[in-house]
């Protein structure tokens, strides 16, 4: 039976699953909606990857976890590693692409930006402050374009004269947006603005100060619309490469992380069939007042997080 990895980027708004095999190909995959749940989306995924699955040929020995949910994930899972998303994004785009040297990655409600020399991190920066220019604000714009978001790129590439939409604030896009349509603009040339203004915002706060060399690759779930990527290299003068496992190099990254750990586990995708509960606790022992999240199992404490100091642990 031969050895694979499970790799599973939980984010706020969407959770990405893959398993690759010892010389890092993809077996499976899958890409679903967190919809304020990490725990049940997880369950699903694996559901959606067992289905496919071949337990006769493959067998899942290591799990890693990154993304926002990460850890909670993780601890429900007993990965073998449990990594931020800078290193899981970059570990999983330099498998694929070995000469890139800027990662562009706008997700569902963040956005980060990570530069590379020869295969090693050297600079990034992530805005998690503001939803201007993510995944979410393109998602409501559409909402209220009457526009599926998935068109949003072909739309875009119609237009021939895009319109100024300022996009530095959500609040201020959205009138904007409202006011520039009751003028009269044509709906191309206004969703090309918004495309236009969620690269410029990107590159003006996240990209702000940074040496962006080519090449440059875009991912994350924005990354699927031509154009956001049409927009970035008008903006940068050069090609920027949006492969179509975009949205999976976190996974990717994290489960070669989970293969080099050589912490192999007993998985089960079975797993989905137990039942888990999370519980905050507020600590009063000290100024601080931490909230900690405890992860329970049959009412059995797994981990507990959130303490700032010793008089918080939970045990």
């Amino acid at each position: 039976m031969k050895k694979c990895f499970l790799g599973i980027d939980i984010g706020s708004i969407s959770t990405k699953g893959v398993i690759i095999d010892e010389d890092n190909n993809i077996l499976y995959s899958d890409y679903l909606w967190t919809e304020g749940n990490p725990i049940e989306a997880v369950k699903r995924l694996l559901a959606n990857l067992k289905k496919d699955f071949d337990e006769q040929k493959y067998k899942v020995v290591a799990v890693g976890t990154t993304g926002s949910a990460r850890r909670l994930i993780g601890t429900i899972l007993h990965a073998s590693i449990i990594k931020n998303e800078i290193t899981a994004h970059a570990i999983g785009t330099t498998s694929l692409y070995p000469k890139i040297r800027t990662i562009l990655e706008i997700g569902g409600q963040d956005s980060k930006i990570i530069l590379i020399e020869d295969g090693i991190v050297v600079d990034y920066a992530m805005n998690t402050l503001c939803a201007a220019g993510t995944g979410s604000f393109l998602s409501s714009q559409a909402k209220r374009l009457n526009v599926k978001v998935e068109d949003f790129g072909d739309i875009a590439l119609q237009s021939k004269n895009p319109t100024k939409i300022a996009a530095r604030c959500t609040v201020f896009a959205e009138s904007d947006l409202v006011h520039k349509a009751q003028m009269g603009y044509k709906k191309e040339d206004i969703i090309a603005g918004l495309c236009k203004s969620v690269a410029l915002n990107y590159l003006n706060n996240v990209g702000k100060g940074k040496n962006i060399k080519p090449p440059i690759i875009f991912q994350g779930g924005v990354s699927k619309n031509k154009g956001v990527k049409k927009a970035f290299e008008d903006l940068l003068g050069c090609e920027v490469i949006a492969p179509k496992e975009g949205h999976l190099m976190g996974a990717l990254g994290v489960a070669i992380l989970a293969k080099n750990s050589n912490k192999e586990i007993d998985f089960d995708f079975n797993v989905t069939d137990i039942n888990f509960e999370t519980r905050g606790v507020e600590c009063h022992k000290c100024p601080n007042n931490c909230e900690i999240i405890c992860v329970m199992q049959n009412k059995k404490l797994l981990d507990a997080w959130g303490n700032r100091c010793e008089a918080g642990s939970v045990k």
